[in-house]
């Protein structure tokens, strides 16, 4: 990682994309062609053709390749330990496999010291920060008890990672499988209150199985109490009255959304809550992906987000979902890249991030293509050469 200068420029790019319909071509990306960009103290003071671009302390020449603003990593489950490779393994093979799910990597993590917390999770944010992901959501969520909650999430913190999220209402643990209404008071009390110092954010499974809606309202609305923004793992499965809930309680986001019917859809249009759409989830359960075009026809705000966790979508490529997006969901390359960036930073009510417009934090990605379509005309390539954050540069060495 480099010193940052006090002013530099990345010129001879052949694309760069904005996100701000004010600057270049109009369009919801804000491309310009031929252009140049200024960052000053770690923020974006300029941006243009680079014939026009001001004078800068350093100057990057990028060498005819596209620069696109920093993925943001709206939804993640990297608070954890322990491996399950053998169930994906059998889920793949088609044999039957019984070793717990969720509930095997509870025990693990909850065996689990901190140091290997925060060794797995700092493992995974290198990950992300290398395919050009510059802000990150995780979550808790496997600990499930006050105290491995609440140390989860302040191993998160230690680690700088920006948006926390409580998750005690992930699944009803073993030891609270007969009284289930016990265990949502527990998350939405004494586990509240040892955890909302360390998160912004509360989510709850809201899905058959794990919460029903009653159990996830007194959840979130007591989050909500303590000062935290609700999310909601919505219609994952089955359809159920995730959307409905996370709309009508002004959740930041809905996420996962893969079993809608029309009032849902009609629901988030009307709303502020953001769907995220998670498709490394769909790749790896072989489960039905969701249409993003029928939410994207309704106007409804979407973001894209890889769900990265150990049991249904051990992914960490923002690069990944947005191919898998473009093939699988009926997006178009541009709306893809729009999620992955804009969208995901509408989904955690950020407006210094997702961006490269003058204001925005200088958190961006270069890529090995003259376009950002290359993100999914060419799946599974690494494209992500170097990336910037805060006005900092990691060097990737594949160029």
């Amino acid at each position: 990682m480099s010193r940052r200068p006090a002013t530099f420029s990345l010129t001879n790019l052949a694309t760069l994309v904005t996100n701000d319909p004010a600057q270049g071509d109009g369009s919801p990306l804000g491309l310009i062609e031929n252009a140049a960009l200024v960052v000053e103290d770690g923020h974006i003071a300029w941006v243009g053709p680079t014939g026009e671009a001001p004078a800068a302390d350093e100057t990057v020449d990028a060498g005819g390749r596209a620069a696109v603003p920093g993925f943001v990593d709206s939804h993640s489950h990297l608070l954890y330990a322990g491996d399950r490779t053998q169930e994906f393994n059998a889920r793949m093979s088609g044999r039957p496999y019984t070793a717990g799910g969720i509930r095997t990597t509870v025990q693990a993590t909850r065996e689990a010291p901190d140091a290997d917390l925060a060794a797995t999770l700092e493992a995974h944010l290198a990950e992300m920060a290398a395919q050009g992901t510059t802000t990150v959501e995780t979550k808790s969520g496997y600990g499930l008890t006050a105290r491995h909650e609440a140390r989860a999430l302040r191993v998160a913190a230690e680690a700088g990672v920006e948006e926390v999220t409580y998750l005690g209402a992930h699944i009803v643990p073993p030891e609270y499988a007969d009284d289930p209404d016990a265990y949502t008071a527990l998350v939405a009390g004494e586990m509240l209150d040892a955890c909302a110092p360390h998160a912004r954010w509360v989510d709850v499974f809201c899905e058959e199985g794990a919460f029903d809606e009653d159990q996830s309202r007194a959840i979130l609305t007591a989050g909500r109490a303590k000062g935290l923004v609700p999310r909601v793992h919505a219609n994952q499965l089955t359809h159920g009255p995730g959307v409905r809930l996370a709309v009508e309680l002004e959740a930041a986001s809905a996420d996962h959304c893969t079993h809608l019917n029309s009032a849902d859809i009609d629901a988030l249009a009307q709303g502020s809550t953001v769907a995220t759409l998670l498709p490394g989830c769909e790749f790896s359960t072989r489960a039905v992906y969701p249409d993003a075009r029928r939410l994207l026809d309704a106007g409804v705000t979407v973001a894209l987000s890889t769900d990265c966790n150990p049991g249904s979508s051990y992914t960490s490529s923002m690069p990944f979902c947005i191919a898998v997006a473009v093939r699988e969901m009926n997006m178009t390359p541009d709306e893809a890249l729009w999620s992955a960036t804009a969208g995901g930073a509408r989904a955690l009510r950020r407006t210094d991030v997702g961006r490269l417009s003058p204001g925005a934090r200088a958190d961006l990605a270069l890529l090995d293509a003259p376009s950002h379509v290359h993100l999914s005309y060419r799946p599974g390539v690494p494209l992500v050469s170097d990336v910037w954050r805060r006005g900092v540069r990691h060097v990737r060495g594949n160029r």
